[in-house]
């Protein structure tokens, strides 16, 4: 696998998640998270079409190719190691987490990166829930279903969580609510689409807490396993 410059991978990965499968990738969606110009979009599209990574037709949009889908996969796979490892060993909150990584999965050492991986008994997923990929880029899926979808009363695990801003992750902190919380919605109100949830008792919750209720934005972007 050839080397790639940070920028370079910062692109790659970003195409990785907006793509969603086979769709195309326009040059402004790209520029606009990227916060940067579509004529610097299109200068790297080139660079990165020249090294077969990406399928590249001025105006029709881009996608990965096999390849490129490959080398974001690997990225992605580091992001979420180095995230576990902040997390778990070096006891960083969630919400602190992936700043730090955004840096260190530039580091490309295919050793280091298996022997990390080794280390920490491979983890199937960081700690905002997302699969960390294998060495062959594969991922465990499960079935998740976000907060809105849940039925009422049913118990159920919080196991993922979409936004992963240190906003959306402080609120959620705020409530009470991490990736292993169990909880059961008891309420949904139809005027502005609200919830109202109760946190079940664990270890995290030892005691009794009363239901309280979340807006339907926080609630589509939590994901729990039934």
């Amino acid at each position: 696998m050839l080397n790639f410059s940070t920028s370079e991978e910062n692109y790659i990965k970003t195409i990785f998640h907006l793509q969603n499968g086979q769709n195309t990738v326009t040059t402004n969606e790209l520029a606009e998270r990227l916060r940067t110009k579509p004529a610097s979009v299109t200068d790297m599209m080139k660079k990165l079409k020249a090294k077969k990574l990406l399928h590249y037709q001025p105006y029709q949009g881009f996608r990965l190719t096999n390849e490129g889908k490959k080398v974001a996969l690997d990225i992605i796979r580091r992001h979420r190691l180095w995230e576990f490892f902040l997390a778990e060993k070096l006891k960083f909150k969630w919400d602190e987490v992936h700043v730090v990584a955004e840096d260190l999965e530039h580091v490309s050492s295919r050793k280091l990166i298996d022997k990390l991986d080794e280390y920490l008994g491979y983890p199937k997923f960081d700690p905002h829930g997302d699969p960390i990929p294998d060495s062959l880029g594969k991922m465990e899926n499960s079935e998740q279903v976000s907060l809105v979808e849940l039925p009422l009363n049913k118990p159920a695990e919080v196991c993922r969580v979409v936004n992963q801003s240190e906003e959306m992750l402080e609120l959620l902190q705020h409530k009470k609510i991490n990736i292993g919380t169990r909880l059961e919605v008891k309420r949904k109100f139809g005027f502005d689409h609200s919830i109202e949830i109760k946190l079940r008792q664990s270890k995290r919750t030892p005691s009794e807490q009363p239901p309280f209720s979340i807006s339907e934005q926080l609630a589509k972007n939590i994901f729990v396993n039934l």
